[in-house]
């Protein structure tokens, strides 16, 4: 079936008038990239060094699968929390469990402490569910329609920010150290200082009732039906097709996590994996601003850009996980560590940059796909909570499975590619109605929107 699309509705064209600046969705695009980088963006940054920047990748990728596993039910029951106390609490709350996290990495680092290392991660799971699903239905929901990529990459270049500012404040303190091992634990002060600071800046945040659209459409970001009615519904949309038929392409994109910055902490320095870090940032920053304006040109149909979209981040995946299979099977024998000297350092060091820049195409892009499953306000809520809560899912596996060292030295890579391969023909039937069958989601929820608004305003009159 093919559907038609009528002109834009007046609530949905340009306003002349923008309103206040900290209203805007800019301004909003800012606050939650802000706390993007202070909470997952500097987790990140710990992680881009490479197992939390610990000699050996074990005991970190035993914490960060027990943070996902607690995320996946922080995730599903999210949308009875933002029912209770607000999408812009939620996001507050969300942030509170991160710097825990990271403290317990200092203390594991300076005094050898385990424990912490558990409590920091459990802490962190309850909480970051929460935060995932809060921000993600943010993204998809404060932006006007013509503007969604650009928030959406501006919004997560703050994330591999924490993850640029982390290498070089780590290449500043461990640039003299070309051996293997692990990062100055003063690294992790910073961190922690850092990430304590998420909760107040969350405040900053202007609930949807406040925020001020260029195109005057009102944000509703809002749960009101009962905590049973949500766990029903939620269970719906996680058995309907289009959403099953993404989890292969969903667990494609994020069990590289685990797998890239395991392959970063096995075979290079302390100094090169800081170098890592840094410039790995940079590169995701440009790819993800990049394809963000691609997704909003709208002079290209949207079934296009959807299956152009698609085409070229899942053939750029493929061709790096061949790559990478040849290099870990290599590896695995050689058992190196490469330092930025020495030779045969560039063909891993690349391949782990254009990983992480492949990593944040595949966050947008699952964000865009998901953006065109939600017909109502309501269901953004619910489906953001699925994917976050999926991607948790799959990363508790990556990284419990990384905790083993045949999978971290070649199995991840291994197993990745499998799941490369089997998320290709699920995931293009669910992209190929993108702007067909679908239509255009986003355009739909903001005219059903602008309708209940007349209709609530008529009444009135």
């Amino acid at each position: 079936m093919f559907i038609v699309r009528s002109p834009l509705p007046h609530h949905i064209q340009t306003n002349s008038n923008p309103g206040k600046w900290y209203r805007s969705t800019f301004y909003n695009a800012l606050i939650l990239g802000i706390c993007n980088f202070l909470a997952p963006g500097i987790w990140g940054a710990m992680n881009s060094l490479g197992a939390g920047g610990a000699q050996k990748p074990y005991l970190v990728n035993g914490a960060n699968a027990l943070t996902f596993c607690l995320m996946v039910v922080s995730c599903f029951f999210s949308p009875i929390i933002v029912r209770t106390i607000g999408i812009k609490y939620a996001l507050v709350f969300g942030t509170m469990g991160y710097a825990p996290y990271a403290a317990g990495l200092y203390t594991n680092n300076r005094f050898g402490t385990e424990w912490f290392v558990l409590f920091g991660a459990a802490l962190c799971g309850i909480s970051a569910g929460v935060f995932w699903m809060a921000e993600a239905a943010i993204a998809l929901s404060y932006p006007e329609p013509y503007n969604q990529g650009r928030f959406l990459g501006f919004w997560l270049s703050f994330r591999v920010g924490g993850q640029v500012l982390g290498g070089a404040i780590n290449l500043g303190l461990n640039s003299n150290n070309n051996k293997a091992g692990k990062v100055s634990y003063n690294v992790y002060l910073v961190f922690i200082a850092l990430q304590a600071l998420g909760p107040f800046a969350g405040l900053l945040l202007n609930k949807p009732s406040k925020v001020q659209r260029k195109d005057g459409v009102a944000v509703k970001l809002a749960i009101t039906k009962s905590p049973s009615h949500e766990i029903k519904a939620v269970t719906k949309l996680f058995f309907s097709k289009n959403f099953l038929l993404i989890i292969p392409l969903i667990a494609q994109g994020v069990y590289t996590e685990a797998v890239m910055f395991t392959f970063q902490s096995l075979w290079f320095s302390v100094r090169a994996r800081a170098l890592g870090s840094f410039l790995s940032g940079i590169v995701a920053i440009i790819s993800g601003n990049l394809l963000g304006a691609f997704l909003d040109r709208t002079k290209i149909k949207l079934k296009t850009r959807a299956r152009g979209a698609f085409l070229l981040i899942l053939t750029l995946q493929g061709a790096w996980w061949i790559w990478a299979t040849v290099l870990v099977t290599e590896f695995h024998k050689s058992k190196p560590t490469y330092d930025w000297n020495d030779g045969g350092f560039g063909r891993g060091f690349a391949l782990f940059l254009f990983w992480v820049a492949g990593f944040q195409l595949n966050y947008m892009f699952l964000y865009f796909v998901v953006g065109e499953l939600a017909g109502t306000d309501e269901e953004v809520i619910r489906i953001a909570s699925l994917l976050r809560g999926t991607e948790s899912a799959v990363q508790a596996v990556s990284y419990g499975l990384n905790s083993i060292p045949i999978i971290a030295d070649v199995g991840g890579v291994y197993l990745n590619f499998g799941l490369w391969a089997l998320a290709l023909v699920p995931g293009w039937l669910v992209v190929k109605q993108i702007g067909v069958n679908l239509g255009d989601k986003k355009l739909e929820r903001e005219g059903l929107a602008a309708r209940e608004e007349d209709k609530i305003s008529n009444g009135r009159a």
